[in-house]
C-alpha cells in the first residue's frame, strides 16, 4: 500500500516550526525527508505545545 498524503499541518506551518526550532535550511536544501527523526520528533512536540495552549486559552473565554 502506498502511503497517504493526509498532512495535518499546512506546510506554512511546518516551515514556521522548522524555522524556530533551527533546520529550515535542511528542509530547503534537502527536503522534509532530509530531517532528522529528532527535528521531526521536536517539530510534532512543537505543534502539540501550540495547540494545547491554543485549547487551554479557548477554554478560558
Amino acid at each position: 500500500m502506498g502511503r497517504r498524503n493526509r498532512g495535518v499541518m499546512s506546510e506554512q506551518f511546518k516551515e514556521e516550526l522548522a524555522k524556530e526550532l533551527g533546520f529550515y535550511d535542511t528542509v530547503q536544501k534537502d527536503g522534509w525527508g532530509g530531517i532528522t527523526t529528532r527535528d521531526a520528533g521536536n517539530m510534532v512536540k512543537r505543534a502539540i505545545e501550540i495547540a494545547e495552549r491554543s485549547l487551554a486559552e479557548q477554554g478560558r473565554s
